[in-house]
């Protein structure tokens, strides 16, 4: 066979082979990239912190709370927290006094009408069913509501254009005159359950109970002497339920 030659081209390696020829090529991928720069012709504005300082001095500051030279905040000249709340414990001692004495109730104290002084003989009346093993918080309340409508209506009715009684003094009224039925409650824990001494002394205060009332309707409200009896008897109905709850 006759021999041939193949002609193969040369093969150049550019690092390692030429440095030299490299050179301007490594160079040149070495360039580092000069830092940002910002643009000239955005427009900058600066910031004075000492006028803004006094522009700000000329509106109203709150500083906090007078302090007296002891170093302490003077409270002296607020009302306690119980007026502005509306409670008058004095207020409410003095109804709950006037209710006590069944045959001398002083009306005008309660010419100021209030719910304070109901809703601590609610928790009390529902405090001492508590004790008895009767949870009645949501029964109490609803019949406290419903008497205190029911006698807003009777009154109302009774008297015509003349009465002047409104619903927020009926409720005051209901509310200081369940108080006999509050002691009863009490004593109810250390009477038999069963027997003629638990009725006859529920009579008592219901009949306490009523006699209050009425007397605080009529005095309080215009038209209501000569309808006296049917006042009485709303306010019989009322307290006998209440005294039912804690009978059985």
């Amino acid at each position: 066979m006759a021999n041939k030659e193949f002609k193969v081209p040369p093969v150049a390696f550019p690092s390692a082979g030429n440095p030299a020829a490299a050179g301007p090529n490594l160079q040149q991928r070495r360039m580092p990239t000069p830092p940002f720069q910002p643009n000239s012709g955005i427009p900058f504005m600066s910031f004075d912190i000492g006028s803004a300082a006094a522009s700000t001095s000329s509106g109203p500051i709150y500083t906090g709370p007078a302090v007296g030279p002891g170093g302490s905040a003077n409270f002296d000249d607020e009302e306690p927290l119980l007026d502005e709340l509306g409670i008058h414990p004095d207020q409410i001692w003095s109804k709950i006094r006037s209710v006590l004495n069944p045959f001398r109730v002083n009306h005008t104290v309660h010419k100021d009408s209030d719910l304070s002084g109901p809703i601590l003989l609610y928790m009390s009346f529902c405090l001492f069913q508590l004790l008895a093993g009767k949870i009645q918080f949501g029964v109490i309340l609803g019949w406290i509501v419903v008497s205190s409508i029911f006698l807003y209506v009777v009154f109302n009715m009774l008297a015509g254009r003349t009465g002047n009684l409104d619903l927020h003094t009926c409720t005051s009224v209901v509310g200081y005159c369940l108080l006999p039925v509050v002691i009863f409650s009490a004593l109810s824990l250390f009477l038999p359950v069963d027997g003629v001494i638990r009725l006859s002394v529920a009579s008592v205060f219901v009949l306490w109970a009523t006699r209050a009332s009425a007397g605080l309707v009529v005095s309080l409200a215009d038209g209501g002497d000569e309808h006296r009896g049917l006042i009485a008897y709303a306010s019989f109905l009322i307290y006998t339920l209440f005294s039912l709850l804690v009978i059985f």
